[in-house]
């Protein structure tokens, strides 16, 4: 997404990376002002709801400026970088002087050479010696950038109003902000030592610590308004509590979560089952030659025993369509595997796995596993899933009480697999164990065709032979 700001400078706005998001947070640039950049180019890291994606730049040219700092939140269709693309390249240290010119000159009378010279560096050669005395010191450039930083960001909504004249704003991120009122700091007072003069949480907390040193001498003021007092209890609590912003891929759980719960009518069923054999099967599989270099484990067989039972019980395979007062029974299974990440909780699925065999199914296995982990999941990956395998017995738990995901009607938990006192055979024998619980939408799932499922999944898992008779 583009915006012409003037003939030559492009302004690329946040795109919607995903399906309907409204928002992404920038993780990391990759560039700075003055860089040179070309069609295709990597400029920025972002973070949506579910996941992380870095964005190119659909143009060449030179960056003229970054609107918004890492670790800010953007909404989507905001211009979140200027480049210039006139092919006329500037040197990186003169990259702010225009920056910082553009809003006086119109107010000049007209004058070709003053009215030219913001334009681009380069551009309208200065007629006297006078014009260049002023870019010598560097503090009314830094002083414009601020300005014009703060400007931007009130523009967007991520700023409070401007304070009086004459008193420059301090510059300070919305997390920041908050703190410093929760603490009853005046950001004017505080010392910033963040990037480009940003005040950072660190600088609050700092300022909240010397103010113990300095109440001698306010003593008097403090008794009669009676809020000084406030600032002892408030840095025992910050020191004592952490406070972390919802945002990002915990906000999307959270609200995927409490829709989930509150929307559809959760029935949980539980069954204990000896996978003995199937865990027997497991190690036979990683000896076989067609599943070499893939990663076979009970993961894999516990996914194939699901959509076999599926197969045999369609129905589950079903939505709710609220609108439309209508069940809709899906004729496919994109497989959602709950995989825990750095970033937190993201459910990517596997598309058409109904259609897999036992090797294609382990490879894609094998791929969603190890693109979570590295964190570059897309979102097209999570979206579509009709039904979710969330495997539990990784933390050593023996069984849950799953939500579902958004959109589906069943989710299956797994628990850990151990050994246990179990009666094989006419007699008790060590065996190896898990719980199985299955959630699922009692709007379209009755509790027979949810026993059915997970009976089916548990026989599978007892009787791995089933997979071939039953497929």
């Amino acid at each position: 997404m583009t915006t012409m700001t003037n003939a030559s400078v492009r302004e690329f706005k946040m795109p919607d990376v995903g399906e309907g998001l409204t928002e992404a947070e920038i993780l990391k640039w990759y560039v700075q002002p003055g860089d040179t950049v070309t069609d295709g180019q990597v400029v920025c890291e972002v973070e949506t709801a579910k996941a992380a994606v870095e964005l190119p730049i659909p143009y060449d040219g030179v960056v003229r400026a970054l609107h918004f700092p890492e670790g800010t939140t953007v909404d989507v269709g905001t211009s979140i970088i200027a480049v210039d693309v006139s092919g006329g390249a500037a040197p990186a240290t003169e990259a702010p002087a225009p920056a910082a010119e553009p809003e006086p000159v119109p107010e000049e009378p007209a004058a070709g050479p003053a009215a030219r010279q913001p334009v681009l560096v380069g551009y309208g050669v200065a007629t006297s010696s006078t014009r260049r005395r002023p870019r010598k010191p560097a503090a009314p450039d830094a002083t414009a950038q601020q300005a014009a930083v703060a400007v931007q960001q009130e523009l967007n909504g991520h700023a409070p109003a401007a304070p009086a004249a004459g008193a420059p704003r301090p510059l300070a991120k919305p997390p920041v902000r908050k703190l410093a009122k929760d603490l009853g700091v005046d950001l004017a007072s505080v010392t910033p030592t963040g990037p480009d003069g940003i005040i950072t949480r660190e600088d609050v907390h700092a300022a909240v610590a010397a103010a113990p040193q300095a109440a001698p001498e306010t003593a008097a003021p403090a008794a009669v308004t009676a809020p000084a007092p406030v600032a002892a209890p408030a840095s025992s609590d910050t020191a004592r509590e952490t406070r972390i912003p919802v945002k990002g891929v915990r906000k999307a759980t959270a609200a995927a979560m409490v829709g989930s719960a509150f929307t559809a009518p959760h029935v949980t069923e539980f069954v204990t089952v000896d996978v003995t054999r199937t865990m027997k099967l497991v190690e036979e599989l990683k000896q076989d030659k067609e599943f070499a270099g893939l990663r076979v484990n009970p993961l894999l067989l516990i996914a194939k025993a699901l959509l076999v039972a599926i197969r045999r019980n369609p129905d589950i395979n079903a939505s709710w369509d609220e609108a439309a007062q209508e069940i809709v029974v899906k004729h496919y299974v994109n497989l959602g595997i709950a995989a825990a990440t750095p970033r937190g909780l993201i459910v990517p699925n596997i598309k058409d796995a109904h259609a897999k065999t036992l090797p294609q199914l382990a490879e894609s296995l094998g791929e969603l596993v190890s693109t979570a982990r590295e964190g570059k999941t897309s979102p097209a990956a999570m979206q579509g899933g009709t039904v979710t395998i969330t495997n539990v017995g990784v933390f050593g738990v023996d069984t849950g009480t799953p939500i579902l995901n958004p959109g589906e009607s069943a989710i299956l938990a797994v628990g850990a697999i151990k050994p246990q006192p179990w009666v094989h055979k006419g007699k008790v024998k060590p065996r190896q164990v898990t719980t199985l619980a299955l959630s699922f939408d009692h709007r379209l799932v009755d509790g027979e065709l949810g026993s059915k499922v997970l009976a089916d999944v548990a026989a599978i898992l007892e009787q791995p032979k089933r997979l071939i008779t039953w497929a």
